[in-house]
């Protein structure tokens, strides 16, 4: 799957273990400040989960394999997740593919804020879902609370392929072809580390 084209390429720290100062931040109705919501500590990025709301990159990126680990700090499911192809940053929800990491269903696709996957079928004669879901493919392959997971996602020409804990879970096919990528806060705690983007030409 391109593999080595892969390795030769430069892996960059989107976050670098120490501060923010690559991202920026979204807060619903901008009700508290940002750093009460994203901050680090202890070398990772902690998101209280409330308000909703999201953090993302200040750059776009097109072509790349994403490597996300991340981790429910007080053993309690929550609900979160990785934004991808983000074409417009609408708040507290872009205009972009949300890759869940809710408890138990980390890998499927939610389609925000008009965003659109090949995959998604509505069903006929119904109005289309305020947000669309293109299930995963498989069994939740996630770790019980409190321990660590790792997303492995790959974008390709507007096709995002991921994997959870080495699990094959979704593909997509998008239009959008370049966007900024985001963490959510959505409802819990959670942390993030190792938050790494290699290009994929």
């Amino acid at each position: 799957m391109g593999s080595l084209s892969v390795q030769a390429q430069k892996t960059e720290k989107l976050f670098n273990g120490k501060d923010l100062s690559n991202w920026e931040f979204l807060v619903d109705k901008n009700s508290v400040p940002a750093e009460q919501v994203y901050s680090v500590k202890d070398g990772m990025i902690q998101i209280a989960g409330q308000p909703f709301g999201y953090m993302y990159t200040k750059q776009k990126y097109s072509n790349y394999k994403l490597h996300v680990e991340w981790r429910w700090p007080d053993g309690k499911e929550a609900n979160s997740g990785i934004f991808l192809l983000i074409e417009d940053l609408k708040n507290p929800f872009p205009n972009g593919v949300e890759c869940q990491l809710h408890a138990g269903d980390a890998g499927d696709f939610v389609l925000l804020g008009g965003s659109d996957l090949a995959e998604f079928q509505n069903k006929p004669g119904q109005p289309r879902p305020a947000f669309p879901v293109v299930q995963k493919h498989t069994k939740s392959s996630e770790n019980k609370a409190g321990e660590w997971n790792e997303a492995n996602i790959f974008v390709k020409d507007g096709v995002i392929t991921v994997y959870i804990n080495g699990v094959y879970q979704n593909t997509g096919t998008n239009k959008v072809k370049e966007g900024h990528i985001g963490l959510q806060s959505e409802g819990g705690p959670i942390q993030f580390r190792n938050v790494t983007l290699t290009p994929w030409e």
